[in-house]
């Protein structure tokens, strides 16, 4: 709500996983299941939402395996509840949008990161706009491009 978060859970994972990749899937899984929740909740409120809620992502092997069901050697060693993501994908309900991990926010919250780091996270976590916005990218590119 208003660029801020509205919504955050840390813990360690209910379940082993075998790469980061997985680990990711996992995690986006139960986000999947927090933004259906929040949406809700919107509803409820007389805030339908329209288009898919995106969920920035900095692992494009995740990102593929919610997309692309089509290699499941790449992902049998996940608990097929977490296939839960695959299907809010292809509902239209989330989106998973590619983010640079120098610009991943959430990194504040799970890394140790060096002060220069933590500081540029921390003037986005207090409700700023996000550093990677599309919009807010594309119009700087077009005034350093003149385009």
């Amino acid at each position: 709500m208003n660029n801020g978060p509205i919504s955050w859970k840390a813990k360690r994972q209910g379940c082993v996983t075998l790469s980061s990749a997985e680990a990711e899937f996992v995690a986006a899984s139960q986000c999947g299941q927090e933004v259906l929740y929040l949406r809700h909740l919107l509803d409820h409120f007389g805030f339908p939402q329209s288009g898919p809620t995106v969920l920035y992502e900095d692992n494009e092997a995740c990102i593929k395996m919610s997309e692309n069901p089509s290699n499941p050697a790449a992902s049998r060693h996940i608990d097929t509840r977490m296939y839960f993501l695959r299907e809010l994908v292809r509902d239209h309900v989330l989106k998973l949008r590619k983010v640079p991990s120098c610009d991943n926010v959430a990194d504040a919250f799970t890394k140790s990161l060096p002060a220069p780091a933590f500081q540029k996270h921390r003037r986005f976590l207090s409700g700023c706009t996000i550093p990677f916005d599309p919009i807010v990218t594309q119009a700087r590119s077009m005034r350093t491009t003149g385009g």
